[in-house]
């Protein structure tokens, strides 16, 4: 079970949530040159360019995890923050998720590393209707630890993404099922995707003054010991 302190604007509420589905939007950019800088940045990594864009790529909800520490196998893998939607039982709240990808894998097939990581997601959710209004001035970054320097490592606001309800509306059915999170889409990685002993990613509300932030290690397991 996962675990979320609910923020609103009228209060604060913590709740227990199981999910029951996990879908990962792909290459869900709002602007062509952005899209075409991400998949040409996986491309350079080995990672083979999709036939349409978005895509949804499904996971094990199994994967999604909190805490502050990541297992991993070898040393080919690295985070994406994104925005995710959870559907509840009382209506569309917005977390923050990494979508922490095993890249050697990814160049074999992208569905396939979607299932050899956990999902990072952070401990906090926002309702979707106090947001939706002023979407595209929700602000995304992360940070990550390379070679023991925190660095900047993606930056940008949620205009450069497709929103909750385009998304949506792609889906079989035009719904998201009440249980089911959706992560939404990253933003390019700043001087190239590489892995990282720590990253912390968060998302900024300007126009209501708040921001929710989550943290992890990454644990590098030995492929054979």
């Amino acid at each position: 079970m996962l675990f979320f302190d609910r923020v609103t604007k009228t209060g604060t509420d913590r709740i227990g949530f199981t999910p029951t589905a996990l879908i990962i939007g792909g290459w869900a950019g709002r602007d062509e040159a952005a899209i075409h800088h991400h998949i040409e940045e996986l491309a350079a990594i080995g990672v083979p360019r999709p036939s349409s864009v978005p895509v949804f790529y499904r996971a094990a909800a199994s994967t999604l995890v909190q805490g502050g520490r990541l297992e991993v196998l070898g040393p080919d893998t690295s985070g994406e923050v994104e925005p995710v939607v959870i559907s509840l039982a009382d209506g569309l709240w917005v977390g923050l998720g990494s979508d922490h990808t095993d890249r050697k894998a990814e160049t074999m097939g992208i569905a396939l590393s979607k299932q050899l990581c956990g999902k990072p997601l952070g401990p906090t959710l926002w309702r979707f209707s106090e947001v939706e209004d002023h979407w595209d001035a929700l602000q995304l970054r992360a940070y990550a630890t390379i070679g023991g320097e925190r660095v900047l490592y993606q930056e940008g606001t949620l205009a450069a993404l497709r929103t909750p309800t385009d998304l949506i509306a792609r889906l079989p059915g035009g719904a998201l099922a009440t249980g089911t999170a959706m992560f939404g889409g990253t933003l390019g990685a700043i001087g190239g995707i590489r892995p990282a002993s720590r990253f912390e990613m968060e998302l900024e509300d300007p126009v209501l003054g708040r921001t929710m932030r989550h943290g992890y290690d990454i644990d590098v397991l030995p492929v054979v010991s």
